[in-house]
């Protein structure tokens, strides 16, 4: 007999197979010599009151000599060498998840990829660190397993699409990724592994007989009769095409400037920009765990939400343990964001703290039109880098003189590798937008106590949360309006933000391309 029990454990409890056991004979009024075979199916951390418990959902067989049926993770692999092609553009989870779903349907994909491959991108991020040139095609945006790969592999979703999250999982571990990622609450890879990952999964796509073209960006979209009927290479090589899966990302700039310039029809659409915040790591487990670290315990996370004159200020990215990272991918503009490895051993906990900005915001660069929140965007970067030091050096204000409205004569120890150095941020940001950050850091202060100390650091800035532009598709064909062979897809589409979201998005574009056809 297999049965299903659920548990409220200590810490140290969770950790011990043998306490579990113990746990699950006592609540089920049965001898622990007659549980067999066990297995935890999800894991999470109850920390609301001061007696933390980890609650975990436990499949056990009553008979010892009884075992779980084994776990089985498959990817329907199929020889697409000459079935009928479709072209991808971007190489980010979207593209990637996308690719692998049209093997499993008997469709050719053919992703470019404008910047490099896991290898030689790695040296590019690691010349970043050392506030060396940016490689505007090979960065923390660009490059072999986009954005995600290199910052954090962070995979817990909002998305109502539980099967299809599921199946992302699955496709993960077919890969190489821990079984971990189906159990734990708040799934996370850890940028440490995911490169490993993302090669595999590049693997599993040329074994089937799809294409990876690295370097190979794309600069034109060629249409005829409302349809793309070529890309344009930067390299001048034209490539026909028939159906396009487009899965930039939300840092590919120049394709939305690309898109307009062809006649497609694009949207401006609400986002949220701000600053990264930082704190000792110490500073958030003691406040969230009640000062009851353990050892049993992993770094503490933390998601915050205010109100503040009608807009929401919030945090985004949450990284226990993690580090800030260089995340620009233009010349004279600044980013920020933030990444984990898997293990979260870092004295840093940090995340981006976001401001929700309305389509009114963008008034000043009306003349734009469907891009004119890209504008916005653009100038915040371009301030924080001219507020910013020499290349990728980063403004940053300890959290206690930003809400004070003063210079930080000395700012508190930083994981950013380029560098940081002291910049008057509630004077230069935007008024709407530093203001904001002042009064909801006030709050949190009260729910963290020492978040809005000097203790803490803010650097600017965070502007890459969502896309300010949307490429507006048929809600059902998922099919551009205005272009039915043009498949807009994942967060620089304006249709996910995260991980999982963007690979569901790119399966659900597959599909649709393959019910076109």
């Amino acid at each position: 007999m297999i049965q299903l029990v659920r548990l409220q454990v200590s810490p140290k409890q969770a950790s011990d197979l043998q306490a579990i056991k113990h746990s699950i004979a006592s609540t089920q009024k049965i001898s622990i010599s007659a549980i067999g075979e066990i297995r935890i199916i999800k894991r999470s951390i109850d920390a609301r009151s001061r007696t933390i418990k980890i609650i975990l959902d436990i499949l056990f067989a009553r008979k010892p000599d009884v075992t779980l049926p084994k776990r089985e993770y498959s990817f329907c692999a199929k020889n697409v060498s000459h079935a009928p092609e479709v072209h991808i553009i971007g190489s980010g989870p979207a593209g990637l998840f996308a690719a692998l779903r049209l093997i499993e349907l008997g469709y050719k994909p053919i992703i470019f990829e404008r910047g490099k491959d896991i290898h030689d991108r790695k040296r590019d991020i690691a010349s970043l660190h050392k506030n060396e040139a940016l490689n505007s095609h090979s960065n923390y945006c660009f490059g072999e397993g986009g954005a995600g790969t290199f910052s954090d592999g962070k995979l817990y979703t909002r998305s109502k699409k539980k099967e299809h999250i599921s199946r992302v999982l699955e496709l993960f571990i077919c890969n190489g990724a821990s079984e971990d990622i189906i159990t734990d609450s708040h799934p996370h890879i850890g940028s440490d592994k995911l490169p490993y990952i993302i090669k595999n999964i590049r693997n599993s796509i040329i074994e089937c007989g799809g294409e990876l073209h690295f370097n190979t960006h794309v600069s034109e979209f060629n249409i005829s009769h409302n349809k793309i009927s070529a890309l344009t290479l930067a390299n001048n090589t034209v490539v026909p095409v028939s159906h396009v899966i487009l899965a930039t990302g939300h840092s590919a700039h120049d394709v939305y400037y690309n898109l307009h310039a062809a006649g497609i029809i694009l949207e401006a659409k609400p986002s949220a920009m701000g600053v990264r915040a930082e704190h000792p790591q110490e500073l958030i487990d003691y406040n969230q765990y009640h000062g009851q670290k353990t050892e049993y315990l992993p770094p503490a996370s933390y998601s915050l939400v205010q109100q503040v004159e009608n807009r929401g200020v919030y945090s985004f990215c949450m990284c226990p343990g993690g580090i800030i990272v260089p995340a620009s991918s233009q010349d004279k503009q600044l980013v920020v964001n933030g990444m984990s490895n898997s293990q979260r051993n870092s004295p840093f906990a940090n995340s981006g703290i976001a401001v929700q900005l309305l389509l009114e915001d963008y008034n000043d660069f009306a003349e734009y039109g469907p891009l004119a929140g890209l504008k916005f965007q653009e100038q915040l970067e371009q301030l924080a880098y001219n507020n910013g030091g020499n290349n990728q050096i980063a403004p940053a204000q300890a959290i206690g003189d930003f809400i004070s409205g003063k210079l930080s004569p000395q700012l508190p120890d930083c994981s950013y590798l380029p560098g940081v150095v002291s910049s008057p941020l509630h004077i230069w940001l935007p008024e709407h937008i530093a203001k904001r950050l002042q009064i909801a850091f006030k709050a949190f202060n009260s729910r963290i106590r020492g978040y809005g100390s000097n203790e803490g650091i803010i650097v600017g800035v965070e502007s890459r949360t969502s896309s300010p532009v949307r490429i507006p598709r048929n809600p059902e064909t998922l099919q551009h309006i205005q272009i039915p062979n043009l498949y807009p897809c994942g967060e620089g589409a304006g249709y996910a933000g995260g991980i999982s979201s963007s690979a569901v998005d790119g399966m659900l574009c597959a599909e649709a391309v393959a019910r076109h056809i």
